[in-house]
């Protein structure tokens, strides 16, 4: 078997991303370990684990790496959230505060809306109908 495990998303500051996606996106943080250039290693997931698919949260470290933080895929959807019940996560995220770019949309493959992260990365949240 073969799967992506991680993706970096470059951040301004650990504490401030590992509480977004915590607490307004309820991903559960997996690892956040010292590292000895005094970095941190800090992992969060979207659900249990079992299909893999986490984030490594990665503080920039200079100027060319700040300058990526928010727009790491052109102003694209970058990053797409599955859900298996769309109305319960749209609502909870609203309620946490964030930032939905657009009212839902039932397409025929789903229902979704795209949202910004703390920085700006846009994503989908999105309930295929085949879930």
């Amino acid at each position: 078997m073969r799967r992506i495990a991680l993706v970096t998303l470059v951040v301004d500051d650990y504490d401030e991303a590992i509480r977004f996606y915590t607490e307004a996106l309820g991903f559960r943080l997996v690892e956040d370990a010292p590292r000895p250039d005094g970095g941190r290693w800090v992992v969060v997931e979207p659900g249990s684990g079992e299909q893999g698919g986490g984030l490594l949260l990665a503080r920039a470290k200079d100027e060319a790496q700040r300058a990526r933080v928010g727009d790491q895929t052109g102003g694209r959807v970058g990053f797409f959230l599955h859900t298996d019940d769309f109305a319960r996560d749209h609502a909870r995220m609203l309620a946490a505060g964030v930032r939905f770019l657009e009212e839902p949309r039932h397409e025929p493959y789903g229902s979704v809306a795209v949202f910004e992260d703390l920085y700006g990365n846009r994503w989908d949240l999105l309930q295929p109908l085949d879930d």
